[in-house]
């Protein structure tokens, strides 16, 4: 394996990962990772050493982007709460829906259950963080914010996995019944009704 520009392997890894979403690990030969890549299917372990490296790194590195992506439209203040709480759900399941598909049967397998466990483990680091950089945009602590940012977004994963709006609306209904209370709790302006 000869070493790869990142902006290079990054650019193969999304299509590679666009792949994987289209037709399952199962249904994912070396040669459609090859196509997909515009490259013969013994250039493609010029960049990986095998179809499991690729698997592993595409999920991590695009479902990151994915992160990156539903974070990119936080809300902007306490007001604008409401705003992401209402279309955030619906954008990420038509945006990412095959994505979050495809990285619950990579990381629910066996055989890669532990790479997703670290993912996790960045993904409660990452949360972490984004809801410190929320803190002062929305005037609630960030250790209030944190469990409320799990709720909201295992609810819209399930949303985006099975369009499941009997699972997501109590969730959203109860984030935003708690909003007023913690309006009021830490001194912020009440958002419009």
């Amino acid at each position: 394996m000869r070493k790869a520009d990142p902006n290079k392997r990054g650019e193969l890894l999304v299509k590679c990962f666009e792949c994987f979403c289209k037709n399952g690990i199962e249904g994912t030969s070396t040669q459609k990772l090859a196509d997909a890549c515009g490259m013969s299917s013994g250039n493609i372990f010029h960049y990986f050493r095998t179809k499991d490296e690729i698997i592993i790194d595409a999920t991590a590195y695009c479902m990151a982007k994915v992160e990156d992506d539903f974070m990119a439209n936080a809300p902007t203040d306490f007001k604008d709460i409401r705003r992401f709480l209402q279309e955030i759900p619906y954008w990420t399941a038509e945006k990412h829906g095959e994505k979050y598909r495809f990285m619950y049967q990579v990381y629910t397998s066996p055989k890669y259950r532990e790479y997703g466990k670290k993912f996790f483990q960045g993904v409660t680091e990452r949360y972490t963080e984004y809801a410190k950089s929320l803190e002062p945009a929305i005037g609630i602590p960030w250790k209030i914010i944190q469990p409320l940012i799990y709720i909201f977004v295992r609810a819209s994963v399930h949303y985006a996995l099975f369009e499941d709006e009997d699972y997501l609306k109590p969730q959203l209904k109860l984030i935003d019944d708690v909003l007023p209370l913690l309006a009021e709790k830490y001194g912020v302006a009440k958002r419009d009704e």
